[in-house]
């Protein structure tokens, strides 16, 4: 029971995200199962989500406390299509089943009602998940079985034209952040947290670079559209400095390869060229899409 801490719920929900905050840098990286599992507060064990049951409400709570999306290999389905929007721009979340009187249903509802935080754990890998938090329940719909989630740092409130409007842009920004957390805990994870192209393993300076940007229509928010990179080679591949022919080897730009200008230069990038990706994941489905790779490998030979 929730006495056994002696604090109150909200104070319980604060201390929990400053240990998420501290532990994750502020929803940067994934969190692992033991981990949330084996949370403890006061001295007292606290499990920050269920094992089964995508709904967790902690024995005692008021409310539901966490949310979660379980991870399935790429191109498997997952048993519930959370995390859909429409043209409201809020995410979605399942009900448990069909039942709006399901227990788990009633307690995310009662979060919605008393418009407390909660934390959303996305799986990324097996055992592996990138919380993003604080976030909000805003409503239902009955018929589609869902509840309507703003990933936005703060509730939802007030009603005039203007702050629906900056409602819906912070809900789009907090989206972004959302899923593009999910994609570096992904691309890193499947690439051992080393970088590709040197093989560099310190977390800080790696990057999930996207094969093909974002904003492009091929530019899909998946594993496969992703290389590990650190920070260096990053930007050399976004600026056409390095490119990665289709079979894996790096290309360094004619122009560059001729320069002088250091250390870095030398052994961080012109003895590169011709060097087969140091990286890549295990699993054959988790690396690069040749059909990306291609496209990406014109765009750096057409600069």
């Amino acid at each position: 029971m929730i006495e056994r801490f002696g604090l109150e719920e909200n104070v319980i929900r604060a201390q929990i995200m400053e240990w998420l905050a501290a532990r994750t840098h502020d929803g940067a990286e994934a969190v692992s199962w033991g981990e949330l599992r084996d949370f403890r507060l006061s001295g007292e064990s606290l499990p920050l989500k269920d094992r089964v049951k995508g709904i967790w409400k902690p024995g005692g709570f008021s409310a539901a406390l966490s949310i979660t999306t379980t991870y399935r290999p790429e191109g498997a389905e997952r048993p519930y299509d959370d995390g859909v929007y429409d043209h409201d721009f809020l995410l979605r979340y399942k009900w448990n089943g069909t039942d709006p009187a399901e227990a788990t249903n009633r307690a995310l509802r009662a979060a919605m009602e008393q418009q407390v935080p909660l934390i959303w754990f996305v799986g990324v890998a097996k055992g592996l998940f990138q919380p993003h938090f604080p976030i909000y329940v805003v409503g239902e719909e009955p018929t589609a079985h869902q509840f309507l989630v703003s990933a936005d740092a703060v509730a939802h409130g007030g009603d005039s034209p203007f702050e629906e409007q900056l409602r819906r842009y912070a809900d789009v920004a907090a989206k972004h952040r959302l899923f593009q957390g999910i994609f570096r805990s992904q691309v890193l994870h499947a690439y051992s947290e080393r970088c590709a192209v040197c093989n560099l393993g310190h977390l800080p300076l790696l990057d999930a670079a996207h094969i093909i940007p974002d904003r492009h229509e091929d530019g899909v928010a998946s594993v496969v559209n992703g290389m590990a990179m650190c920070k260096i080679h990053h930007a050399a591949f976004d600026s056409n400095l390095l490119g990665i022919r289709p079979d894996l080897v790096v290309q360094i730009k004619a122009d560059l390869l001729h320069e002088i200008d250091g250390p870095m230069l030398k052994y961080g990038l012109q003895e590169m060229h011709g060097r087969p990706l140091m990286s890549v994941p295990r699993t054959r489905s988790l690396r690069p899409r040749e059909d990306l790779l291609e496209k990406a490998w014109e765009r750096f030979k057409a600069g």
